[in-house]
């Protein structure tokens, strides 16, 4: 691929956006760019539920939503018989290319898109150069774009490489709502995976410099609680109510009262707090979502115990009823020192590449550690790097954007580091 269809692939990408389960327009275009570039060079293509294990999906959206993104992608034309086979939610594919005898290696890229609105601004360059997103209330806020662009462009340059051994790309979905890697790490396509990598693009780190190995995973786990009491005439008879508000609020008190852990980082937050109808009405029903974070599984597991037994006892204080339900979850991952040491020396004999860092921590969440972590579990190595790219607006912004220039250098690292897993191992 040249320059330019890289960046014509990465900007169309752009233009339609899709949240996690619902990337049919995405996948799509993935499958297609694929078959037209490879066609029979792919031994295999695996496409929607033959890429993931189903059971294992999380935060998956209701039918209607997902019918409307379906049918949103039906409309902009992508082949029929690509999108049935994603009906449902079951977005996602597997590459497989095969050349020869060699190790078995794994590039995982995510694709979905963030549920808000970009920048229509005119400083903002996909809105001054038309490729802004064309789903309002949908972005690419976090340059999944890029990723999926990256990962076909890996594809295509070990196909016309020397590499001897496998190499499987991973197009995961699902990321932003940590609900999409346990999925693609429990299918039978990951347990023969020797090496496996992982990229992500910016994270504070700009164009030129690439972070080899990536730490600092802090382990997620997403709840709602959802609390019931008993509504009144807040002004003629209060004393009859049972208030869901005054439980939550409570709740949410106390949830950020717990003690910061002396093992390592902990984090809590209660992000969606809702409730009540009117003034004069006592609340009957109230909500939160929240997560709690963890620098480790055990730290992470230990504040999800705690702010169970919180919101439970806030509930029982308030004379109501709460219902807790685990959504999505992560666990930590660190990247192995092997597969760091490859991505060094590859990445400082790479044109364009100013500045190599050896690790750096993310300081947030990552479900390609459910990857990671499998691959590493049946003995194999997993390392996460990080592409710089220069971004005018924070990850998860409305003007944020990437360098395209880093694309291309993406793409030479992590090709060059399969290269030489194929070649010598790891």
């Amino acid at each position: 691929m040249t320059a330019d269809d890289l960046v014509s692939l990465r900007r169309d990408l752009h233009r339609k956006p899709e949240p996690a389960w619902r990337e049919f327009y995405t996948t799509a275009r993935i499958v297609d760019e694929l078959e037209s570039r490879l066609g029979d060079g792919l031994a295999a293509l695996h496409v929607g539920p033959d890429a993931i294990a189903g059971d294992h999906r999380m935060a998956v959206p209701d039918d209607s939503d997902l019918t409307h993104w379906y049918e949103q992608a039906r409309a902009a034309g992508v082949d029929e018989g690509i999108l049935e086979r994603l009906e449902g939610g079951y977005t996602g594919a597997v590459a497989v290319l095969e050349r020869g005898d060699g190790p078995t290696v794994g590039l995982r890229v995510d694709i979905d898109g963030l549920p808000r609105n970009e920048s229509d601004d005119p400083g903002h360059v996909p809105a001054a150069e038309s490729f802004r997103s064309e789903h309002e209330g949908a972005m690419h806020a976090c340059g999944h774009d890029a990723h999926a662009t990256i990962g076909i462009g890996v594809l295509e340059r070990i196909a016309e490489s020397d590499f001897s051994g496998t190499l499987k790309l991973f197009f995961q979905p699902a990321e932003e709502v940590v609900g999409g890697g346990k999925s693609m790490a429990e299918s039978e396509h990951l347990q023969d995976i020797d090496a496996l990598l992982a990229v992500h693009i910016g994270l504070d780190h700009p164009t030129g410099e690439i972070v080899a190995g990536i730490d600092g995973f802090l382990a997620v786990s997403h709840l709602e609680a959802e609390f019931t009491g008993e509504s009144a005439h807040a002004g003629g008879h209060p004393e009859q109510g049972r208030n869901a508000v005054q439980a939550m609020a409570t709740a949410v008190q106390n949830l950020y009262g717990i003690p910061r852990h002396n093992d390592g980082k902990t984090r809590v937050n209660a992000g969606v707090v809702e409730g009540g109808s009117a003034a004069n009405v006592i609340p009957d029903e109230a909500r939160i979502v929240a997560e709690v974070r963890g620098e480790t599984t055990a730290l992470m597991d230990s504040m999800k115990m705690r702010a169970r037994r919180i919101i439970r006892s806030a509930a029982e204080m308030h004379d109501c009823e709460v219902s807790i339900e685990t959504g999505a979850e992560a666990p930590s991952a660190t990247s192995d020192e092997e597969l760091v040491s490859i991505v060094v020396d590859v990445a400082g004999a790479t044109p364009g590449v100013e500045r190599v860092l050896e690790r750096d921590e993310l300081g947030g969440s990552e479900d390609a550690t459910f990857l990671m972590r499998k691959v590493q579990e049946n003995g194999g190595t997993a390392c996460y790097v990080g592409v710089g790219t220069d971004h005018p607006g924070g990850h998860h912004t409305a003007t944020f954007d990437v360098d395209e220039a880093s694309i291309g250098h993406g793409i030479d690292v992590l090709a060059g580091a399969i290269e030489r897993i194929g070649r010598d191992g790891v």
